[in-house]
């Protein structure tokens, strides 16, 4: 009984053995998507990335500087004729007279041919880059058909969103700083786009005259920081500057930290007489009260040092920038910064009324290193400002317009008296205006109203 007990047992346990499962496991996975063609993703990028390098900012520079100078020259040769057919004694001034519109005819052929070959290729160029974004915008709805759970939909609403943000933080980004490359006449101011900023700040109307920036060269944990300097007392003294922790701040009225105050009384000793201002290194440059002397005020130490101009500089409103209509009362000084740091403008009655340009060194006390001596007569010009070690100068056009119309390059030594860049205001006088390295803008202070303009260069 014993065995027969035994022997169905391990029958049993062989049987097991011989059914018992593999340890591998396989399974086939059908996908009912179509393969994604990532050989036409990467062509229509190649596509858009050859629209991006085709189409740049200073093709489109160039046709707008050409139309804007022969839409000024056109009348200017039309004044030069009528004067001509007035005054023309038919001897030796109708000669002259003729010589110059000849002159300016051949200036102006010149122009139009250029322009008309700008043209060309202005026109070649779209018609060519609108059917590559064409062929590359048939190819992307090709594409997004293999988006079955929509992730390009999302991500097209996600940037949406951060562009409407960005736009609400108003360039609240720090930029770098410029390379040295623009340093020294390296680089030529082409044109002038905007108002980019156009703000009354906290005080809206009040305050006509002041200026206002940023400073080229900023301390630690101060490079967003923005700062405004308005004359409180009769238009002409100012014994304090605010500060305002960020662009975004200076626009809706907020200024942390506030005030940094040069003297509790206004006017006296070291505060701030006319409205030609700049910020350079954490320390205020500006015309001395009552005196023909820079002050500069450092915003840390709260200490004032100064530099005595030389012999025989025109102040307290002896040397004025002016136009046909008016002068700007007590801006025989203008200071005025660039990459390489802070210069003054100003005249005397050695160089009888014309530009005196130097160069203020960061030594304590300050001291003027060059000094340049230019053929333009202050009472000419309404405002002065540095980019690239070159001295650009404006005049009054009319109530809309204002005109960069000279330029002195410092390396060179050359004049230019037929720079010919027009700036839209949004109100009559410039009272102030200066040009920031750190996001190449132009900072203008006009009738209470704070205005920036972007500053096209070409390389030379």
């Amino acid at each position: 009984m014993k065995l027969l007990a035994v022997l169905p047992l391990w029958a049993l346990f062989t049987v097991t053995q011989q059914k018992a499962p593999s340890d591998d496991c396989r399974c086939e996975l059908i996908s009912s998507e179509k393969q994604f063609p990532y050989d036409k993703l990467k062509a229509a990028q190649d596509a858009a990335l050859g629209c991006t390098n085709t189409v740049t900012p200073k093709k489109s520079a160039a046709l707008d500087s050409l139309l804007l100078g022969l839409s000024r020259r056109l009348p200017q040769l039309e004044q030069d004729v009528g004067m001509l057919e007035k005054e023309d004694d038919g001897q030796l001034f109708g000669v002259l007279s003729l010589h110059v519109i000849e002159n300016e005819l051949a200036e102006i052929q010149q122009m139009i041919d250029k322009l008309n070959r700008t043209t060309t290729e202005s026109d070649h160029l779209s018609e060519n880059v609108a059917q590559q974004l064409e062929n590359v915008k048939e190819e992307m709805e090709e594409l997004e058909k293999f988006d079955t759970m929509q992730v390009v939909k999302r991500q097209q609403a996600n940037q949406r969103l951060k562009r409407d943000l960005d736009q609400c933080r108003n360039n609240e980004v720090i930029p770098t700083i410029q390379p040295a490359q623009l340093i020294g006449g390296t680089c030529r101011l082409v044109n002038i786009t905007g108002p980019r900023v156009h703000t009354a700040g906290e005080y809206p109307g009040s305050y006509k005259y002041g200026a206002w920036g940023r400073d080229p060269k900023p301390e630690p944990g101060k490079e967003s920081w923005h700062w405004r300097v308005m004359l409180t007392s009769s238009n002409r003294y100012a014994h304090y500057v605010r500060l305002y922790s960020s662009l975004s701040s200076l626009i809706v009225g907020i200024s942390v930290p506030g005030n940094v105050q040069i003297h509790p009384s206004n006017p006296t000793t070291n505060t701030i007489q006319g409205p030609n201002v700049v910020l350079y290194a954490g320390a205020l440059y500006y015309n001395c009260y009552n005196k023909d002397a820079v002050c500069r005020f450092n915003l840390t130490s709260k200490g004032v040092t100064s530099l005595d101009l030389p012999k025989g500089t025109r102040y307290n409103s002896k040397g004025d920038f002016c136009h046909l209509e008016e002068c700007y009362p007590f801006t025989d000084l203008d200071l005025a910064t660039d990459e390489s740091g802070v210069w003054v403008v100003y005249t005397t009655t050695q160089d009888h009324g014309n530009l005196v340009l130097s160069k203020v060194e960061e030594s304590e006390p300050p001291k003027l290193s060059r000094t340049w001596r230019t053929s333009v007569y202050k009472r000419s010009v309404t405002n002065t400002f540095m980019a690239c070690g070159v001295l650009y100068a404006t005049r009054f056009v009319s109530k809309n317009t204002e005109e960069i119309f000279y330029s002195f390059d410092t390396t060179t030594g050359k004049e230019n008296f037929k720079v010919g860049i027009f700036i839209n205001k949004v109100s009559s006088d410039i009272l102030s205006l200066n040009y920031s390295p750190v996001d190449q803008m132009l900072h203008v202070y006009s009738d209470a109203q704070m205005l920036s303009y972007k500053v096209l260069f070409q390389m030379r």
